[in-house]
């Protein structure tokens, strides 16, 4: 598609994009849309020509060395790969905190021993099971920060119980 009509279609899509320290808004109208991509003969009652639908895109700004900002996002459409350690890391620790629950007042240190792993390293992965669920999901997704590793989630094992807290300490917008 040429260049003129790339930008007259967006145009005609997009009312207004909002670019913020965290986000990008896009404000679609949703009827052009539907209308363009064909998906309903009839806009559903309750729906105008002016609605307004709005698409989030967490972001990173960062300035640039020759002035400007680059826009570090995620792109919403692409596959996000898991990071294998983490995943493994955090299966553990809930086979771990299992094991805990279900011991009927068994020492840590048989536990640990029972396992393989030093008490010291069984009691860390313990800890990593009380991770707020958004969290773990989202490193279960891929979604986590690019920092993040297995070995900087096991130094942070010590991490807050409030789970806005454990957000910032881990690097999540």
């Amino acid at each position: 598609m040429p260049g003129t009509r790339q930008r007259a279609l967006l145009n005609t899509l997009i009312d207004r994009i909002t670019i913020g320290a965290h986000q990008i808004d896009i404000q679609l109208r949703s009827t052009r849309l539907a209308a363009l991509l064909d998906v309903a003969a009839t806009p559903p009652p309750s729906a105008t020509d002016d609605e307004i639908q709005i698409l989030s895109i967490s972001v990173r700004l960062r300035p640039l060395r020759a002035g400007g900002m680059l826009i570090a996002g995620t792109n919403p459409f692409a596959t996000a790969k898991p990071d294998a350690r983490l995943v493994k890391l955090l299966i553990r620790a809930r086979r771990f905190n299992a094991t805990l629950v279900g011991s009927d007042g068994v020492p840590f240190a048989a536990l640990a021993k029972r396992e393989g792993v030093s008490p010291s390293y069984f009691t860390r992965l313990v800890r990593l099971s009380y991770l707020a669920p958004h969290i773990t999901e989202a490193i279960l997704d891929g979604r986590q920060p690019r920092d993040l590793t297995a070995d900087k989630l096991l130094a942070h094992s010590r991490l807050p119980l409030g789970w806005h807290q454990q957000r910032a300490v881990l690097g999540f917008p």
